[in-house]
């Protein structure tokens, strides 16, 4: 597996927080009823789905940090009710997965993670469940990104992937996060 593999893999967790950070940011302007209003989809208001994204993280990136935290993630379906609580968790755990990326190399994406299934032991390779957790993700924050058109919130542009001729148009939101272009590209 090649070095510019492993280099996409840190794009896509960038991306990932920083498609995190647009959404909450949003939904901030929302009020606690608007948040937890229900809507269609999967998990039936934002605050069920956004708490979703948080808790199957948590679930993942535990395992590939190799804990064993396994369906205890899930014991609390809102652990986090109103966007204030939610958004710097869901922060903290999107800064997990980018140094759990930042330190990949080929042999470690090839490698083997166990995760804790409760009544099994899944074993995955590292790669392929990141894979998973970065299309679960984009997965639901589009159901929640559905739910917030909506509402009188604008949603935010989420289909972006860091294109270098759009990066003056971002620079500002990245420096906010404490990331430039060199911090996502290095």
């Amino acid at each position: 597996m090649s070095a510019g593999l492993v280099q996409t893999y840190r794009a896509f967790a960038h991306n990932n927080a920083w498609a995190n950070h647009r959404l909450l940011t949003a939904c901030a302007k929302l009020s606690q009823a608007e948040f937890e209003a229900e809507r269609t989809g999967f998990f039936p208001s934002l605050q069920r789905t956004l708490n979703h994204i948080y808790i199957i993280d948590l679930f993942y990136i535990d395992a590939l940090e190799g804990g064993w935290l396994g369906p205890a993630a899930w014991k609390n379906e809102v652990p986090h009710p109103s966007v204030s609580e939610l958004k710097p968790a869901q922060a903290a755990i999107d800064k997990r997965l980018i140094v759990l990326c930042d330190a990949l190399t080929p042999q470690l994406l090839n490698g083997i993670v166990r995760v804790n299934r409760d009544t099994r032991v899944q074993a995955e390779r590292r790669d392929r469940l990141l894979m998973h957790l970065f299309q679960h993700q984009i997965h639901h924050r589009g159901q929640a990104h559905a739910m917030l058109s909506a509402t009188a919130v604008e949603p935010p542009q989420l289909d972006e992937f860091f294109a270098a001729e759009e990066a003056p148009l971002r620079a500002a939101e990245l420096a906010s996060l404490g990331w430039s272009e060199d911090t996502i590209w290095k």
